[in-house]
């Protein structure tokens, strides 16, 4: 098994002529959990969004290379990035229930995103849905099926959209704040799942937060960012029970642990 699926080399970027983050370095393995941790304004969010291509019309990569799978993603076409977006990595964002449409079912929304990837019938779609909603411990997967995105609460669109993200089984997610807009009690719920998910599928993630007490429950290795350069990057026990700068100290004081159940 390759010790490299998804690495960062020295990545630089930029919206317009400003440099957001610098000599960004990382490698991913599979099944792994990378924190990557920081206030808000870091470029945290800026180095996920980079390897999508959706950092907007003003953003660029412009140094360095981000490879997935033995390619740049930089340098692939829009077309070549839409078969990698959502079907090999997918991706979180930290408010899951804004991205669904209000006027259709969640079970529309979801055949029409695996149509729009593989050859499949709305029966089968709705029972790849159910079985993974089920694995994951929801209870009602028919009704949530059959629901619109706003008859379900805030939590609920949300740890549906961290399950969602695993329907087209991609090796690596991209997860963006994904606890951030939750209550400590639903917070706990989702760290679960995203682990959960790992241990079933071997998936791979990158998890940005400015929460260190998620990524101490969930992270492998972390990286800490501090105005768009790291400050600490290594092993997650390392840095977390024995961090070498005082900013990393700061953050691990500023939030109570969610510890690994």
């Amino acid at each position: 098994m390759s010790t490299e699926l998804f690495k960062y080399d020295s990545v630089e970027v930029c919206y317009g002529e400003k440099a957001i983050v610098e000599e960004i370095s990382f490698t991913l393995k599979p099944g792994e959990i990378l924190g990557i941790a920081g206030e808000s304004g870091s470029g945290k969010s800026t180095i996920i969004k980079a390897a999508l291509g959706i950092l907007g019309p003003s953003g660029k990569v412009t140094k360095g290379d981000i490879r997935f799978q033995g390619k740049n993603l930089p340098d692939l076409t829009e077309r070549e990035m839409q078969k990698i977006r959502g079907a090999k990595i997918g991706m979180i964002f930290q408010d899951a229930g804004s991205s669904f449409c209000p006027v259709r079912t969640i079970g529309d929304q979801i055949y029409e995103t695996l149509a729009a990837h593989e050859t499949i019938q709305r029966k089968e779609a709705e029972e790849r849905a159910l079985e993974l909603l089920g694995k994951l411990g929801f209870k009602d997967g028919r009704r949530i099926l059959e629901s619109y995105s706003f008859e379900l609460s805030g939590g609920m669109n949300q740890r549906i959209g961290i399950a969602l993200a695993m329907l087209l089984n991609p090796s690596v997610i991209l997860a963006d704040e994904p606890t951030s807009a939750l209550d400590v009690s639903v917070q706990k719920q989702a760290v679960e799942e995203m682990l959960l998910l790992r241990e079933l599928y071997g998936t791979a993630m990158v998890l940005v937060t400015h929460n260190i007490g998620v990524i101490s429950a969930m992270a492998d290795a972390v990286l800490v960012l501090k105005e768009g350069k790291i400050v600490e990057y290594g092993a997650a026990k390392q840095v977390l029970n024995a961090p070498r700068e005082a900013y990393t100290k700061e953050l691990m004081d500023a939030v109570p642990k969610l510890r690994r159940s």
